[in-house]
C-alpha cells in the first residue's frame, strides 16, 4: 500500500485534514514529528510520499515557512534529496510550499536546493480567508494535477505572493511545464492579477509550481481542505459531486505510485 508521511510539529497545524484526503484517496498515513524525523532520517525510506502541510510553523517568525525550511535542508537535506531520487513524491501545501521554496526542494532546477522563487506578502497587506478558482496549465507535467482543468479551493495566508527570482527563472519555469495552478476569475478567465480573482498579487497568477520530474507539487491553496462536497460554502445552494474536487490531487498521486 501507499504510505505517506505527514510532518507534525511546531505550529503545523492542517496535518489531520491532509492525512484524511490521502486516506480518502487509499493511502496509509503516519503522523511523524519534525525532531523525530530528525532524529532517524531512515524512517522516510518506510513511505512514498512526503507532506508538508499548511499552518503556521515557528509562528511565521522571520518568513512564513523560513524556519522549517533551514531545519529540513540543513537537517535532512540529503535525506530528502535521496527519498526524491528514488521516484517517489512529495508535497507542501499553503505554509508547507512556503517551506519549500524556501529550502530550494521547489522548482528544483538541476535537481539542486538553491532558493529560486519565493512567496511573501499579499498586495492587499491582509490575511486573505477566501475561495478562489484555479486552472491548471494544460503544458504542465505535475503528475499530482493529472486530468484535473479547473477547481475551486480556499486559501488562507498572508504571505502567498509568488515571485520568481527573475524573468529568466520564469521563463524557465514556463518552458519545463513546471508552472502547475493559476488563478483565474469566476469564469475560468486569466485572473491577470487583478484582485480577488488573484488574492496575493501573485506574479503571472500563479498559485502552484512543481519541480522538472512533475513529483513534487507546491501551492498556496488547500486541496485537503475541499475532499465533499459539504466543504463547499455554496453546497447547499449549488449541485456539487459528493466528492471534493480537491480530493483528485491526492488521488493522483496514490494513483501514480499504485
Amino acid at each position: 500500500m501507499v504510505r505517506a508521511l505527514i510532518v507534525t510539529g511546531f505550529g503545523i497545524n492542517c496535518e489531520h485534514e491532509t492525512a484524511h484526503a490521502f486516506h480518502l484517496a487509499g493511502a496509509e498515513t503516519a503522523f511523524v514529528h519534525l525532531n523525530d524525523l530528525v532524529a532517524d532520517p531512515a524512517r522516510l525510506h518506510e513511505f512514498h510520499i512526503l507532506a508538508v502541510p499548511g499552518g503556521f510553523s515557528f509562528g511565521d517568525d522571520v518568513a512564513s515557512g523560513k524556519i522549517l525550511a533551514n531545519r529540513l535542508r540543513f537537517k535532512l537535506g540529503e535525506p530528502i534529496a535521496e527519498f526524491l531520487a528514488a521516484g517517489k513524491l512529495a508535497i507542501g501545501i499553503c505554509n508547507g510550499f512556503q517551506v519549500m521554496v524556501k529550502m530550494g526542494i521547489l522548482p528544483l532546477f538541476n535537481g539542486a536546493f538553491r532558493q529560486e522563487v519565493t512567496v511573501t506578502h499579499n498586495d492587499s497587506g491582509r490575511f486573505e480567508d477566501r475561495w478562489v478558482r484555479l486552472t491548471a496549465d494544460p503544458g504542465t507535467r505535475c503528475v499530482w494535477s493529472q486530468g484535473i482543468t479547473g477547481l475551486e479551493l480556499p486559501i488562507r495566508h498572508g504571505e502567498g505572493k509568488f515571485i520568481p527570482r527573475d524573468d529568466a527563472v520564469l521563463e524557465r519555469l514556463r518552458a519545463n511545464g513546471q508552472v502547475v495552478f493559476r488563478y483565474a476569475g469566476p469564469d475560468g478567465a486569466p485572473a491577470r492579477g487583478a484582485y480577488p480573482a488573484n488574492p496575493n498579487g501573485a506574479v503571472d497568477d500563479i498559485a502552484g509550481i512543481c519541480d522538472p520530474s512533475g513529483r513534487v507539487l507546491g501551492l498556496m491553496p488547500h486541496p485537503e481542505a475541499f475532499v465533499a462536497r459539504t466543504q463547499h460554502p455554496r453546497w447547499t445552494r449549488e449541485e456539487f459531486p459528493e466528492e471534493g474536487a480537491g480530493l483528485q490531487v491526492f488521488r493522483n498521486a496514490v494513483g501514480h505510485l499504485g
